[in-house]
């Protein structure tokens, strides 16, 4: 676990463009003394583009009653972790999803079967803002988790294979599976393509450092998560202001579909989503 948690630290400590590092400071300021740490991740962190895009970030907090004045903010995360919240800062857009430091090391270990936290953690992040030393080793060793749980799950299901590659790609894809997910078919394998290099470094550390997952099937994996992803979005509807357009936008941008929504979607998004769904589900544009 020390060859992989060195390469984690390393990951982690890459520079970014300063407008990622100053919004992150900026999302920590909203809560105080409860933030912990900010990691930075996803699309647009691998494509190194930030101007038109949503970027992603996962707010560490102490814990959710320091971080929350209102009780029912509090109960919401704790039950149905994250609360997601849009953010905007220097003419970027952003949302964040707040978790505890005990939440963000566990479910990026094989104590939980749901793959939202570890699949993302898997790939490329970056630690933008810590409190002090000590929140950005927690942060760390949290991290260093996500890669090993991800192969410990894949490796029963997968075939066997002598490209590293493909076992990231296959790992992956089996993870895309188990949430709502607007990207087109083989979105999980360009994750991989986008820095090949970097799996390969990660291959063997992470599979030195297995931790035995709790047994679950993949389709069970697969209900679960979707089930899961529609109590999210339906949370999200009253903690996340403007979600119905943000939904629609990723939709689009992901899927390539054209979703316009209408005055009375916009003003009630979990109605949206759940008169939208099996459309969406039937066309593929959400799988």
């Amino acid at each position: 676990m020390t060859e992989l948690r060195d390469l984690v630290r390393a990951e982690l400590a890459e520079p970014v463009d300063p407008r990622v590092v100053a919004m992150a400071a900026a999302i920590a300021a909203e809560h105080g003394t409860a933030s912990r740490a900010v990691l930075f991740y996803g699309s647009c962190l691998r494509e190194r583009q930030l101007d038109g895009l949503m970027l992603d970030f996962y707010l560490i907090v102490s814990s959710y009653r320091e971080a929350y004045p209102r009780r029912w903010l509090r109960v919401a995360n704790g039950l149905i972790p994250p609360n997601v919240f849009p953010f905007e800062h220097d003419g970027l857009r952003a949302k964040f999803a707040v978790l505890s430091e005990a939440d963000f090391h566990r479910l990026n270990g094989p104590e939980t079967r749901s793959v939202s936290v570890w699949a993302r953690f898997a790939q490329p992040s970056r630690l933008v803002w810590t409190s002090d030393p000590a929140a950005g080793e927690r942060a760390v060793s949290a991290v260093a988790r996500a890669a090993p749980t991800l192969l410990a799950a894949a490796l029963p299901t997968i075939e066997p294979t002598d490209d590293p590659l493909d076992l990231w790609r296959d790992a992956f894809r089996l993870t895309y599976g188990a949430e709502l997910r607007a990207e087109k078919k083989g979105r999980a394998g360009s994750v991989v393509d986008a820095d090949p290099e970097r799996y390969r470094r990660f291959t063997d550390p992470a599979l030195h450092a297995l931790e035995r997952p709790r047994h679950a099937s993949w389709t069970r994996r697969r209900v679960e998560g979707k089930m899961l992803s529609v109590v999210r979005l339906a949370k999200a509807s009253a903690t996340y202001a403007g979600g119905a357009d943000y939904i629609a936008w990723k939709i689009n941008r992901h899927a390539g579909t054209r979703l316009e929504l209408k005055p009375w979607q916009k003003k009630h998004p979990l109605l949206a989503a759940i008169t939208l769904l099996p459309t969406l589900l039937r066309s593929r544009a959400i799988r």
